[in-house]
Order: structure tokens, then sequence, then C-alpha cells
């Protein structure tokens, strides 16, 4: 009886921890593909030949501009890379935006547009684990956040007087409100948050059960366990709405009314755990990402009216 107790503990034990590996893997691995995440019907994509449209167009300006690559070392030892393109007519402004989840900082092209046109220099990093960026795991903006803080440090070692604003969409949201609760320097003037998720845990738990049908129990804390183990954090620690409790950044809160990717209502759990200046912009009929496509010229004012009034308040 003993050793049967023994070996049926063995059991359970190697098979929980395969399951807490087998779904970190399944949603943290850059280098698994994540089509059951994208074909589940609660995160299809729309408009995908409109969307390669705008990108080809976007690639196209990219080229056209002066750019280049910069490179810095995480904290950790890791070597990121981001996209860089100086507007020597926009002073000292610089705008760095942040790219979703599997995505990298190419796909922010077409936004980068609508802020180099308006004057700001741009850095559009590869979060870890994508693009060209090191990283054997998907940080899903947790340890983004610090990295962000460096390639603030970066812009401002060649550029001490930048005025630098953070805008991230997805992913890139959730780094942008997770960096928002650290010590950002004063020329962090303001962050622009698009469809981020209020934590990691409620996302995953979301996502699990659209998915797979599964309950949280136990399957996020046994992926839990694994993320601790294998990329040195905890799923529920990762907490855009628990950062924003420290902010002291302005922060612009835009969400797509049909969003079913990060559910519309992690919208209202954010703006009102946010400290700092806040305004809020529900973009109707607009599913995950596509508040920008659906609002059109408004999502560009919302965006650099908020920046304009933070501008001048900071002056």
């Amino acid at each position: 009886m003993v050793w049967a107790v023994i070996l049926a503990v063995i059991a359970l034990s190697a098979l929980g921890m395969g399951v807490g590996l087998y779904f970190f893997d399944f949603a943290l691995n850059p280098h698994r593909r994540k089509r059951r995440v994208f074909e589940a019907d609660h995160n299809a994509i729309r408009g995908l030949d409109e969307y390669a449209r705008r990108r080809e167009k976007a690639l196209a300006w990219w080229e056209a501009v002066p750019h280049g690559e910069a490179w810095l070392q995480s904290r950790d030892g890791l070597r990121l890379r981001a996209h860089i393109a100086e507007n020597p007519g926009g002073g000292e402004r610089w705008a760095v935006l942040c790219h979703g989840y599997t995505g990298q900082g190419s796909n922010m092209f077409g936004m980068g547009r609508n802020y180099h046109e308006a004057g700001y220099s741009l850095l559009l990093p590869d979060f870890r684990g994508h693009g060209e960026s090191q990283g054997d795991y998907i940080g899903m903006g947790w340890h983004d956040r610090l990295d962000l803080l460096d390639w603030v440090d970066f812009i401002l070692k060649r550029h001490p007087q930048a005025k630098i604003v953070l805008h991230g969409i997805s992913m890139g949201a959730a780094a942008v409100m997770m960096a928002a609760g650290e010590k950002l320097p004063g020329n962090v003037i303001a962050i622009i948050e698009d469809c981020g998720y209020s934590s990691l845990w409620e996302e995953f738990s979301y996502q699990l059960k659209g998915i797979f049908g599964l309950p949280p129990f136990p399957v996020m804390h046994l992926a839990d366990l694994a993320c601790r183990v294998k990329a040195g954090f905890s799923l529920r620690e990762a907490s855009a709405a628990r950062q924003l409790k420290k902010a002291r950044v302005p922060v612009l809160f835009i969400h797509g009314e049909e969003d079913s990717f990060v559910p519309f209502h992690m919208l209202g759990t954010l703006y009102a755990a946010c400290a700092s200046p806040k305004e809020m912009f529900a973009v109707p009929g607009a599913g995950h990402g596509e508040a920008g496509r659906v609002a059109g010229e408004e999502y560009g004012r919302r965006v650099l009216g908020f920046i304009a009034r933070q501008e001048a308040q900071a002056n």
C-alpha cells in the first residue's frame, strides 16, 4: 500500500508537471506555431486582406524614410533589437511603439508613419523572443516592461531632453501599462494603451476556457508553476491593473467594443485601477486591434490630442 501511494503521488506529480509544461509551451514558447490560438472562433482576426495591404503600404513608407537598427543588452543578458527612425524635423519628440503577441517591431510601421508625419522620431522594439531579439519565452509584457525602461534610457543617453510617448497594442499595451508602475523618468509624458489585458492570469484563464473549454483550476496553477521554473515569473504577478495603481504618467485607454480576444470588459478594470490622469476611448464596432482602422482619422486625433495636452502641462 505504501509503495502504491508513493507511485500514485509520483505519477500524479509527473502528470501535473506535464500538463503545466504543455500549456506553458502552448502559450509562451516563441518557436511554437500559435495556429490553434488564432484559429479559435473568438480570436479570429477580421479583415486579413486589408491588413496585408496596409502592411505592404507601411513597409514601402518605411523603406522610403531614413531608418536603421538599434541594439541593447537586457538586464538578464539578452540581445534585443529595435527599428529606429530619427525625424530631423521633430525636435526632441519620440514615440516608442510596441507590438502584440507573436508580432515584431515592423508590425508598427503603419502607426509609426502617423507619428513620424506628426514630427516624432520612432523606436520600434522587437520584444524578447520576437523578431530578431533573443529570448526563449514570450514575456507577455512582464519582463518586457523592464526592457522598455532600458529602451527609454537608450533614447535619453542620446537625447537627454527627449519627450517620450509609450504606445502599445495588445501585449504591447500590457507592456506599457506594466511599465507605468515602474519609476519612469519625467521625460515619459504619456502612455497610450490599445486593447491590453488587465492581467495575464485573467487573460489566460479566459483563453483556456475559450480554446479548450477548461476551468482555471488546476491547469492555470500548473502552468503558473511551469512559468516560474521556465521563465522566472508568475502568471499572477504579471498584472497591468496592479501596476497601474502605482502609475504617475497620464494614460489614454483605447479598446474596441467588439473585442473578443481581449474582452472589452477589461477596459473598465484597467481604467478604474489607474492612479494617474487618464482618458478613455471606446470604439464601437471594433474588434481586437481594430480601433485604428475602424475609428480612422478620429483615432489619430484622439491620440495626438491627448499627447498634446500632456506636453502642454509638462511645459
